[in-house]
């Protein structure tokens, strides 16, 4: 009756799961995509960023070497080399992704999918039907409307740029702002970060923001808060002129707008069928990532919820297990642990403690803030905290906040411990690793 039992439009992290999980139950399958296999995060997001990120650490790396003995000289950086270092193993992981769905038997269409019904998809012209159609199509970089926007670049263009400028302007006070200001910075950029806000990361825990605009100083970012960009325009000497809202104007080379991404709904077609869209554009979904029309599935950075790879995955074996294995099942958004590769790394799982406040009746703040072993002979400044919340009445640990060193890998083995329900005493119980910083979360016992 149809050309295929399932098509998806997007091959990212989820819709390739997806497809691949899908076509291994039997299913007739087929994906739709226009720009590159492996979506955002393996091209434009968080696996280039974080390849991006190691390169631009190693100038402190080498820093901190001298107060160990190494007579480290460093002449030059060479931005082409890592942009296409960074291209060639992209170039590999998208060779991967497209073997993966190669032998698990999904048809691939390299082009622009628009639905024109509940069953039907235009492809190229061509009409082609499915049973039910699952939009994993993701999101795109959001720069708002004012004069000179057109100027800026968005968080795609950095990964490809031909060479690397001497001054930047990064505008926004989310991750994607901050991780990129540190990377410029890392890189020998002169940089600054501009937001119309009071606080970096506002949706994180308000002590992550503060500290980190304070390390990102100290590491020679200049951070602007409360400034806002009203015009960019093109100067004398072939680069920018940007004029704040308060009356300063400066001149760069490059301005890159992070200030958020939407979800990639526009002419996806989707008045053509009963789904429907919030005023953000993210696609409503139930429980089980179906749409107002019964045929059309959606999950990812598209439907509103964390907009994370590993919930992606997460999502895309649930759908599977509900639409081919006549497994039902939901996804448990709690406690779900997070980073941001910005210098130095944040992480954090499970509440702030503004969330914490209105969600118990009291709660217990334990908070440490430090300097590292390693960095007692580097003479590098940086400080490293630590932050749990605990819920009084069970004595659960239902925040876990961290700035520091290695905060991502630290972070993902404290959120198993959340999930199962981890009490302060469970914490306080275990024998850390010495000399660690890691330790320091089954050391605290004073509250703040």
């Amino acid at each position: 009756m149809y050309d295929y039992d399932l098509l998806v439009i997007g091959a990212g992290s989820g819709g390739v799961r997806a497809s691949r999980m899908a076509a291994a139950t039997g299913a007739r399958v087929a994906v739709a995509e226009e720009r590159y296999l492996g979506g955002t995060c393996v091209n434009v997001g968080c696996v280039p960023k974080k390849l991006f990120y190691y390169g631009s650490h190693f100038h402190e790396d080498f820093s901190d070497a001298k107060g160990y003995g190494w007579d480290v000289s460093v002449n030059h950086f060479d931005w082409p080399t890592l942009r296409e270092n960074k291209n060639t193993e992209i170039a590999r992981l998208n060779g991967i992704y497209q073997s993966m769905l190669e032998n698990a038997g999904v048809t691939i269409y390299p082009h622009r999918a628009e639905i024109v019904g509940p069953h039907k998809v235009l492809l190229e012209g061509k009409t082609i039907t499915a049973e039910k159609i699952l939009i994993a199509a993701g999101g795109r970089p959001y720069v708002p409307e004012f004069s000179g926007a057109e100027l800026a670049l968005c968080s795609d263009d950095i990964f490809y740029l031909e060479q690397l400028p001497s001054r930047a302007l990064v505008v926004g006070g989310g991750y994607i702002a901050v991780e990129f200001a540190g990377i410029f910075q890392g890189l020998g950029v002169d940089t600054e970060l501009a937001y119309r806000g009071t606080q970096l990361l506002r949706t994180f825990d308000e002590d992550l923001g503060s500290r980190l605009a304070s390390e990102q100083t100290n590491k020679g970012v200049t951070v602007s808060l409360e400034m806002d960009v009203e015009t960019i325009a093109k100067n004398d000497h072939h680069g920018l002129t940007v004029s704040f809202k308060n009356g300063r104007i400066e001149d760069y080379d490059l301005v890159l707008f992070a200030t958020g991404r939407k979800a990639y709904t526009a002419n996806l077609g989707l008045e053509s069928t009963r789904a429907e869209l919030r005023s953000n554009g993210s696609i409503i979904v139930d429980d089980y990532f179906q749409t107002a029309e019964p045929s059309i599935f959606a999950l990812g950075d598209i439907i509103g919820t964390p907009e994370l790879t590993p919930v992606a995955l997460a999502q895309a074996m649930a759908f599977v297990d509900s639409q081919f294995k006549q497994r039902p099942r939901t996804i448990d958004y709690s406690y779900i642990p997070t980073a941001v590769f910005c210098q130095p790394n944040i992480a954090t799982v499970g509440l702030t403690e503004a969330e914490a406040i209105n969600q118990f009746n009291e709660i217990s703040i334990y908070r440490s803030e430090f300097k590292t072993l390693k960095n007692s002979l580097s003479q590098n400044n940086e400080r490293t905290f630590m932050k749990l919340i605990v819920d009084v009445a069970s004595d659960k640990v239902v925040g876990i906040h961290m700035m520091g060193s290695e905060a991502g890998e630290i972070i993902q083995g404290l959120a198993v411990a959340l999930k199962a329900g981890a009490t302060k005493a469970v914490f306080d119980a275990t024998i850390g690793v010495h000399p660690t910083i890691a330790e320091e979360f089954v050391t605290m016992r004073t509250t703040s």
